[in-house]
Order: structure tokens, then sequence, then C-alpha cells
């Protein structure tokens, strides 16, 4: 078990679906409280919250730890733990969705208000390069069941950070698939595309297959989750067809109840029939397993091989947003792993 571990810790990774706010672990929540509430939470209280047994409990304790992230230099402490973990598991590229829209719903209306806390980000995504090797792309992400207005606000956003900070590579739309489709962000799609923004979206973790193809056909490059696409032979074939990246995330959805087990989770479908899928944590801190524990799953539980590993590892970067020379610069080095 050592050797293998030793293999992944080695091995070159991106990760493509990892929430900055999700990688907040209890320890780091109590710091946070201590910041800001009048009675600070205790460290069994905040390992509390992180217990959960379906969606909706997970996002309840999502949003008690937004509600702590208040300042830029809250966000700066995160971004820059989040990374070290990173650094630590061999990942060296991460396209990191921030919760934007949570920051306008909960905190401030006012656009501008995320100036201060991408500047927090920031600092951090320098330091993280310096110090540690690790580059760092941000999705700005809007909250599908929030007000329309309030994610054309994140859109808008993006699109005005984008043209001075190339780090902002793109748009997400998380939140709960239940209570909103995709369709009705049609046309926020399209005017991200022309502002130069790459286009993620959240499909198919609570709801069927149909959900995926409306994230289809409103012109998502890249899905989180697609737990239900296996249900849809045609499907599967249109993601095979148009090379869409997948932002798989196993234990996530073990975690919120979605999925049984980890040994049943379409993973090993999907990579056999040839789709383009990346193994991801989410939400790390919530879930109990990073990236790195992710790929040792998918070994003892569904016998992936090393040369596998070495394809899903290349996968990452083949569906990241990092320019092609890059790509393949990671691409010979995972070569010779």
């Amino acid at each position: 078990m050592d050797d293998i571990q030793a293999f992944i810790r080695r091995l070159p990774k991106a990760e493509l679906h990892l929430h900055l706010e999700g990688t907040i672990s209890p320890a780091t929540l109590v710091e946070l409280s201590q910041r800001h509430d009048a009675t600070p939470i205790t460290l069994p209280e905040a390992e509390t919250l992180y217990h959960f047994t379906d969606f909706t409990g997970f996002l309840f304790a999502f949003k008690a730890v937004c509600e702590r992230l208040v300042t830029a230099e809250d966000y700066e402490l995160a971004a820059w733990r989040m990374a070290q973990h990173l650094a630590k598991q061999g990942v060296v590229h991460a396209e990191v969705y921030i919760s934007v829209g949570v920051i306008y719903h909960w905190r401030n209306p006012d656009p501008d208000c995320f100036d201060p806390i991408f500047a927090g980000l920031e600092r951090s995504r320098l330091q993280a390069e310096r110090e540690l090797g690790l580059t760092l792309y941000w999705i700005l992400d809007a909250v599908r069941h929030f007000p329309l207005d309030e994610a054309e606000k994140v859109f808008r956003k993006a699109a005005q950070l984008r043209p001075n900070s190339p780090s902002v590579i793109g748009i997400g739309l998380g939140g709960d698939e239940r209570r909103r489709g995709s369709e009705p962000f049609r046309d926020m799609y399209a005017r991200a595309k022309e502002a130069g923004l790459r286009l993620t979206n959240h499909a198919g973790e609570t709801t069927g297959p149909e959900a995926i193809w409306e994230a289809l056909n409103i012109g998502s490059e890249r899905l989180g989750h697609v737990l239900s696409a296996v249900e849809d032979q045609s499907l599967l074939q249109e993601l095979k067809t148009r090379s869409v990246g997948l932002e798989l995330n196993p234990t996530s959805n073990v975690r919120t109840g979605v999925c049984p087990s980890f040994a049943v989770h379409p993973l090993r479908r999907y990579f056999d029939v040839g789709l383009l899928v990346t193994l991801n944590s989410d939400d790390p801190a919530f879930f109990g397993s990073d990236l790195a524990n992710e790929y040792l799953l998918a070994h003892t539980e569904q016998g992936f091989t090393r040369d596998e590993l070495r394809n899903l590892a290349a996968n990452s970067f083949r569906a990241s947003f990092l320019p092609a020379s890059i790509k393949n610069s990671w691409l010979s080095k995972i070569d010779q792993t």
C-alpha cells in the first residue's frame, strides 16, 4: 500500500473540481470563528458540522463555513492552506471554484465587494506559484437556486476581471439542481463565452440525465459530477463524441447520499468507454478524502492499475484550461513517472 501511495504522490496531477470553501478544515473554521463570532465555536462543534448524511445536510454545513469567511484575509488564509495541502499530494495545478454567488447573497449585494477578496486570493495564488510550484486558476461560481439577477452579477464580475486577471479562467454554476436547471442561464453562458471565459457546470449530481443534456445544450464545456449519465447510452456517446471533460467526485457522491459506494460509482464504466474522466475531491474537508485518496480508492475499490492512474492524471491536464504547451509538458512528465 505504501508503494502505491508513493506512486500517487509522485504522479503530477491537476484538480479541476475543488471548492475553496470546501477545503476549510474544522480547525481553520474554529480559527475563523474566533475572528468573527461573539461566542466562537469549539473544535468538537465544528467537527459535528462536518457530519451529514445527505445533500441538504451538506449545503447546511457549507453555509456555516461561508458565513465565517468575511474578510480578504480570511480568503487569503483559506487559499494558502488549500495550496499547501494540494502541493503535499503532488497536485501541480488546480482550477478552483470560488462561491461568489454566496458572497453576494449572504453578505453584500454590491458586486465590487468581491474585489478586495479577489486581491487576497491573488496574494495566495502568487505565493503558491512562487513557493510551491503550484499554479491556480479561479472559476467564479454562481448559485443556480438563488435569484437569477445574482447569477448575472457573478458572471459580469468574472467578465470584468478576466482582461487584467488571466487567473480568472471561467464561470461555474453550482447549487441545488433540483430547484433550477441550466436553461435559464443560456444567455449568461453565451455572454461569458464572448468575454473569453470558459464554461463549467454542475450537472446530474442530484438529477437525471436530462439535466446533463440541458447543461450541454447551453454550451457547457466541462461538467461536474455527471453521475446520472450512466442511465442514458446516447448521452454517454455524445459526451465521448464531444470529448467533454467530466469532473467526477466519487467520495463526494457517496457522502451526500447520491451514490451507495465508491465501488459502484460509474467512474470505471465512464473510463472504460473512453470518456474524458477526471478524479476530483470537490469539498475534501467535508468529505474526508483529498485527491490523492481518490486515486488510491480508484486503485483499491475499482482496480485501476498504475497505467490507468497515469491516464486519469493525463486526463486531468487534457481537460484543464491550461495552454496546450503547458499541458504537453505535464503529459510528458506523467509518462516518465
